[in-house]
């Protein structure tokens, strides 16, 4: 069984995501720690449960998702999954946080790419690459079937739905992806986003004025 918990890091209040499951393996998604105590937040966490992270992952790679790749890589000897149309937004973070004030030392270590269809395993269980372009181009998801949540980055939120005006973005995109790869699935699914509160299929279905 996967455990999801949140943490919510960076001055752009972005929420960052740690997997585990029962044996103690976990995943880090989209590492948002900026501030020494947020490193050391993240850190007390994962040894007070005694987890052993083995895999690093971004649903995308815009600059709040990725402050924390670096210090997880070297803290934790991982290297970085994500989706090959990631890779140049990526390399452009750095000059975004200079541009905001918010430097940071970015991972620079070896890449692996996830592609649609592909499957992320934490021991026996599964969670689904979904391909969902539109905030960036190669925005990804990940979605336990099993128990029924996806953790969705910045495509779906709580009655809103992520920006489209940054570098690679398209709306038509993004609302293509929600359509066809978001809502396809049950209501009940839960969707743990990059920012805010979760919520779940129905409710956006029913709720979400940009999809209505």
């Amino acid at each position: 069984m996967i455990h999801v918990q949140s943490f919510v890091f960076n001055p752009i209040q972005e929420n960052t995501y740690l997997l585990y499951n029962d044996n103690g393996n976990a995943l880090i998604i989209d590492p948002g720690c900026y501030f020494t105590a947020e490193h050391e937040m993240l850190k007390g966490f994962i040894e007070e449960k005694k987890l052993k992270p083995v895999q690093l992952l971004n649903t995308h790679c815009h600059l709040d998702h990725v402050f924390g790749n670096n210090w997880v890589a070297k803290n934790f000897g991982l290297e970085l999954y994500i989706h090959p149309n990631e890779e140049e937004v990526l390399a452009f973070a750095p000059q975004s946080g200079m541009k905001w004030g918010i430097p940071f030392d970015n991972y620079n270590g070896p890449l692996h790419f996830l592609q649609e269809g592909d499957t992320v395993k934490l021991d026996e269980d599964e969670l689904e690459v979904l391909l969902t372009p539109g905030h960036s181009p190669g925005s990804i998801c990940f979605y336990c079937k099993q128990q029924g949540f996806v953790i969705g980055g910045d495509v779906l939120f709580y009655e809103s739905v992520g920006r489209t005006d940054l570098p690679g973005g398209s709306t038509a995109d993004l609302l293509r992806s929600i359509q066809e790869k978001l809502f396809v699935l049950p209501d009940e699914t839960i969707v743990y986003n990059g920012h805010g509160r979760s919520t779940t299929i129905g409710h956006e279905k029913k709720y979400n004025p940009y999809l209505n």
